[in-house]
């Protein structure tokens, strides 16, 4: 958001997990850009954490799970890419009308309940399998996989993998009811989101929630990854991939409720697990102002944002609301979930 951020045009593999990828043996090498770190204005974080008059009681709205979020005009994007290929750029002035949006990811136990009373199937079950980290994986279910993903060899195709056995068949979510769903695809997500009468965010809707009001920073909070030495979200510490010295008390997803509410009642919009939107992918963005845009008509990949457990600054700095990545629709993954959205009734004067 400012020159001390330094811009890449590397990829480290984050959109490479497709059903159609080839799929190799042999290791790659990965690299990416990563970006230093800027300062605060003295009261962004205490903003971050005050209450906002954006936003309304879940209670009283008409979605339960969602909080009421007060349209209007934010910069999308930045200037200082990190990810040129990625598209986060140029900044452009949005407009967004008044909408809802889920104040936490869409949990196991929400997703569970959809399960029972709709008997949907995941495309990961309908497939037969789902990519996981290696690091999560036991030893027996390693010994069974004999390929990994070309442009990121941590990913392993792990057979019976899904939403209810996330490391595969010899792993459940019992003690996990509370954390993301995840190895959900897009579709899946819309399923979900259209059983709740909602819908998911557009990508200009999500991040104009998640920068929370604030201009021109780079988490919902500021710029500080830890203000006042505290942890603000899910991401990875130590050596990525093999290495996760878990600071954040997390070694892959935590619990929807961790970690501190924005000013606009939101948790874990950066971290904890990459969430997708209802926009097809693009990098090519218009610097005209626009209103309540929804991407392109068609496309091959969906976008997500966020960024994921799995994010380390030295090869995966998208845990930033500019930040965007994408995969196909039918892509599943262990650090992939999502939250619904909804539009809010256009108000109405008397003449």
């Amino acid at each position: 958001e400012t020159d001390e951020i330094e811009s890449s045009e590397k990829d480290c593999g984050c959109g490479a997990l497709k059903r159609d990828e080839n799929l190799r043996d042999s290791n790659s090498e990965c690299s990416s850009g990563t970006g230093k770190q800027l300062h605060d204005n003295e009261d962004s974080v205490t903003k971050y954490m005050e209450s906002n008059q954006n936003i309304h009681e879940a209670n009283e709205e008409p979605f339960e799970s969602a909080v009421f979020i007060k349209g209007g005009e934010f910069q999308m994007g930045t200037d200082k890419p990190v990810f040129v290929a990625d598209g986060e750029g140029p900044v452009r002035k949005i407009i967004i009308e008044d909408f809802y949006l889920d104040v936490l990811e869409v949990s196991n136990r929400k997703f569970e309940d959809f399960v029972k009373n709709t008997g949907h199937i995941t495309e990961a079950e309908k497939f037969g399998d789902s990519f996981v980290l290696e690091a999560l994986l036991s030893e027996n279910v390693k010994s069974t996989i004999t390929q990994a993903v070309a442009a990121a060899p941590w990913w392993l195709p792990v057979k019976g993998a899904s939403w209810k056995n996330p490391e595969g068949v010899d792993s459940n979510i019992s003690d996990r009811l509370d954390h993301p769903v995840i190895h959900v695809s897009w579709n899946d997500a819309v399923a979900y989101c259209k059983w709740k009468g909602m819908r998911l965010p557009t990508e200009a809707e999500w991040e104009y929630a998640c920068r929370s009001g604030l201009h021109n920073r780079l988490f919902p909070w500021g710029n500080k990854l830890m203000p006042h030495d505290d942890h603000y979200m899910n991401i990875w510490q130590g050596t990525f991939p093999d290495n996760n010295t878990k600071e954040d008390g997390f070694i892959s997803t935590a619990p929807v409720t961790s970690f501190p509410s924005s000013s606009y009642g939101l948790k874990n919009m950066v971290g904890n697990v990459w969430e997708w939107t209802n926009d097809w992918w693009t990098v090519h963005h218009s610097p005209e102002p626009q209103h309540n845009p929804t991407g392109p008509e068609s496309g091959s990949d969906k976008v997500k944002k966020g960024g994921s457990y799995m994010c380390h600054k030295a090869y995966c700095y998208r845990y930033r609301c500019a930040a965007r990545s994408q995969n196909t629709p039918d892509t599943t993954a262990g650090n992939l979930g999502f939250r619904c959205a909804a539009s809010a009734p256009k108000t109405t004067t008397n003449p």
